[in-house]
């Protein structure tokens, strides 16, 4: 059985690896089509959260990064997910939070910690971040948080996708 271990913290938010006992909040998360509508595009599955739980675990393991389960500090209460996947070899952030937290700024407290976490014990020189065309909340935190437009795609469902990247360069400014 896998435990939690705390990675960092921002002002308000912890992000930790996941535990298995955590399922049923990463379940709930992804089990709300208000959050996965840009994301899988459907409810998920506890069987769809085991195996995204595992791909963590092991993008942990082999990286030391995985899109981490963030609390609040204060509270301990379950906000969500962020952190990095593995887009086509390339690290990539993402973020997805439980509608009751959402709207609060924490979906850019939460990029803008792991952008600068990610540079500061990291060696990359790069990550990417995308969402959906119509996913505009998601591609303005991409922006503010210093990622920079690169092109469009189609994904594998068909949907237009807009790529940005940011570099360890751009970072230091």
């Amino acid at each position: 059985m896998s435990t939690s271990k705390l990675i960092l913290q921002s002002e308000n938010l912890s992000f930790s690896t996941w535990a298995d006992d955590q399922l049923p909040d990463l379940v709930k998360l992804h089990g709300d089509i208000e959050v996965t509508r840009h994301l899988s595009g459907r409810v998920e599955t506890e069987e769809d959260g085991k195996r995204r739980m595992a791909e963590w675990q092991k993008d942990f393991a082999e990286h030391g990064w995985c899109k981490f389960r963030v609390t609040e500090t204060a509270t301990g209460a379950f906000v969500g997910r962020a952190g990095f996947g593995v887009h086509e070899g390339t690290p990539e952030i993402g973020y997805a939070l439980l509608p009751e937290h959402q709207g609060k700024g924490y979906a850019v407290e939460a990029a803008s910690r792991l952008r600068d976490w990610f540079f500061e014990t990291q060696s990359d020189d790069f990550f990417i971040g995308y969402a959906y065309t119509e996913n505009t909340a998601s591609t303005h935190i991409l922006r503010k948080i210093g990622l920079e437009f690169t092109h469009t795609d189609i994904d594998d469902s068909g949907k237009e996708v807009i790529l940005h990247k940011l570099t360890r360069e751009q970072w230091r400014g």
